[in-house]
């Protein structure tokens, strides 16, 4: 049962990282207009089992007035709000409060600020850290997100004379961490890939929209376009394994997705994400529509 929207304001933004599963920076286009999130939280309204609502990017406090306005809308229509920012906006403590104090009044249910070593090194009194603070001085849920490089570590023997090999930091391979993280981490045979671990595809939970209008079940994975066909009709038409990305991944994970589409690709990969997006990022071109934006896959 889908109970969630997420808004994609927009692909702009301030920083350029790289792990990001968008291909966000500076230079990116596609921001949302005031009309289109208006559309969008009418369509929800008619879905009738959304909850609540999310505004992300890119960054979505450079278009902070924007973003206030759709807040309040979604507020006034009974729909929680909650917003991820990686904080730039907060220079000290006391400033991040007037950024923050309308978002109180609005009684937001979760602000997350990405606090990590790949958006501020180790700066112990990072722009996040004064906006973690600032949030809970005005009573704003406010949550930590904590990403880090892709490093190895070696898992306790069992008693075969060797530990597995684990992957930490919490970053899933997909968009520009496939370019910057991908060399030097260990791999496995892609027929071990059977099953998509993270999304649900059948019965998403949430979808992720885009100025476009490009509906994503998945980052750059798109049951359709709701310009084209209002939200609320993509919503009860969409069926997964008539999908021609979603129904191989859910029959059988990305090496299903392989075999249906006879894809020619190397024999080992990192993981379930990794594999995915690199067979996906091969059938752009066969599949525009249910693959989208190009954003996404670092096609502007």
């Amino acid at each position: 049962m889908l109970t969630g929207i997420h808004f994609l304001l927009s692909y702009t933004c301030n920083m350029k990282c790289d792990h990001c599963f968008l291909f966000c920076s500076p230079t990116s286009k596609g921001t949302m207009t005031m009309k289109q999130i208006r559309i969008i939280l009418k369509e929800s309204k008619k879905i009738g089992t959304i909850q609540e609502t999310y505004y992300e990017g890119g960054e979505p406090f450079l278009f902070y007035p924007v973003m206030l306005e759709g807040i309040r809308l979604a507020r006034e229509m009974g729909f929680n709000a909650g917003i991820v920012s990686n904080g730039y906006w907060s220079t000290c403590v006391e400033d991040a409060k007037l950024w923050l104090n309308p978002l109180s009044e609005l009684d937001i249910s979760n602000l997350s600020i990405s606090d990590d070593e790949l958006h501020y090194g180790n700066f112990q009194d990072s722009p996040a850290k004064c906006a973690l603070a600032a949030a809970k001085a005005l009573g704003i849920p406010a949550y930590s997100i904590n990403k880090a490089e892709p490093k190895v570590q070696q898992k306790p023997d069992i008693g075969d004379g060797k530990g597995t090999p684990e992957i930490s930091g919490g970053i899933k391979l997909r968009g520009r961490a496939v370019e910057k993280f991908v060399e030097g981490l260990p791999t496995r045979n892609c027929k071990e890939f059977r099953e998509c671990p993270y999304e649900d595809l059948v019965d998403p939970k949430r979808v992720h929209i885009d100025s476009y209008g490009t509906v994503q079940i998945c980052q750059g994975i798109s049951m359709g376009n709701c310009w084209k066909t209002p939200l609320s009709e993509l919503i009860r038409g969409y069926d997964a394994r008539k999908h021609p990305i979603c129904g191989p991944l859910v029959r059988g994970g990305p090496i299903r997705l392989i075999e249906e589409h006879g894809l020619d690709l190397k024999d080992k990969y990192v993981d379930e994400c990794h594999l995915c997006y690199v067979a996906r990022r091969a059938l752009l071109d066969k599949f525009p529509e249910y693959l989208a934006p190009r954003q996404v896959y670092g096609l502007e």
